[in-house]
């Protein structure tokens, strides 16, 4: 069976691709400082995996957990506009510093692929929609540009030492075990437990902003088939649906799957939010076989039947 490294397998995405590489046989490799993933999320498969806790930007402590692995799916990040806003310094460190060390980790043990986790952030303020990968990137948080970075590092080791690696922009990924209580959290987890607590949530900017939003499930099928492809190797490409929706209309379809008749309260936009976002996935198709297999909609369901089986 093959063995796969998952860096952030605590988190959010890195838990759903844990469980889905598990479902399937494969052996698996977690590395997790839970700085910013939780250990509850992988609470129901720990005895399944080789947990290693472990931070990415120590190069030591990765080698012997990379040693023997397949493929290397990278994950772990600090992942926040805002928070790479108010504090750049661990942004950098985090994905730029821990990314470094991930590909040199990957490379030294004969890895072959590292599939790594980047972000529709790095089109910043390029006005052109939908979003393909030709497009020159422009990023506007020190996120983008931790991001940016990270492709760099990632296509340099293809070019430089022949290390297969291929970078994933994903679009506001979405569903089950997003965390709603940080101050940083993406937006659907904390609609659906405002509306679970009859509460107004708040939007940055009159609404009229629009996402594609990608639920997770897609994400982790993006990450296997990525690594396991023959083509792709050095390249960077979007991970969506391929579709964009407003906050506002997102805040009404809420409201009707959940019973919920609520309006938003609405505050100034934040410094280094992306205004339209609308991926071009013909890349990843033609790749790799990308085909996102849960849409919008049916994915709103399941995230927010999940939240509120937590109410």
């Amino acid at each position: 069976m093959p063995c796969f490294v998952v860096t952030g397998g605590g988190g959010f995405i890195g838990s759903h691709i844990v469980r889905t590489l598990l479902d399937r046989g494969d052996s698996v490799r977690v590395v997790d400082d839970f700085s910013t993933g939780k250990r509850e999320n992988l609470a129901e498969v720990e005895a399944d995996i080789d947990l290693h806790v472990a931070d990415i930007r120590n190069l030591e402590a990765l080698r012997p957990v990379f040693e023997g692995a397949d493929y290397v799916l990278h994950q772990g990040a600090i992942p926040s506009v805002p928070r790479s806003v108010q504090d750049p310094i661990s942004s950098h460190e985090a994905n730029c510093t821990g990314t470094l060390n991930v590909l040199i980790a990957a490379r030294d043990a004969g890895v072959k692929r590292v599939v790594q986790a980047s972000s529709s952030s790095v089109y910043g303020s390029n006005p052109a929609l939908p979003k393909v990968e030709t497009m020159r990137p422009m990023p506007i948080s020190p996120y983008a540009a931790t991001k940016l970075t990270q492709e760099a590092y990632a296509s340099a080791f293809y070019g430089s030492f022949g290390l297969e690696t291929v970078s994933l922009r994903y679009f506001n990924v979405f569903g089950p075990r997003q965390d709603p209580k940080s101050q940083y959290a993406a937006v659907i987890p904390i609609f659906c437990t405002k509306l679970l607590a009859n509460q107004s949530p708040t939007i940055y900017g009159d609404g009229e902003q629009t996402r594609d939003f990608t639920y997770v499930a897609n994400v982790v099928q993006a990450n296997i088939k990525a690594a396991e492809a023959t083509d792709g190797a050095g390249g960077a490409f979007n991970i969506a649906c391929g579709q964009r929706l407003s906050l506002n209309d997102l805040l009404a379809r809420l409201c009707a799957i959940m019973g919920a008749d609520i309006e938003a309260i609405y505050e100034p936009e934040r410094v280094g939010d992306v205004k339209h976002s609308l991926a071009d996935i013909s890349a990843a198709q033609a790749a790799f076989g990308y085909e996102p297999s849960v849409d919008f909609d049916e994915g709103l369901r399941r995230t927010a039947e999940f939240f509120s089986a937590g109410a």
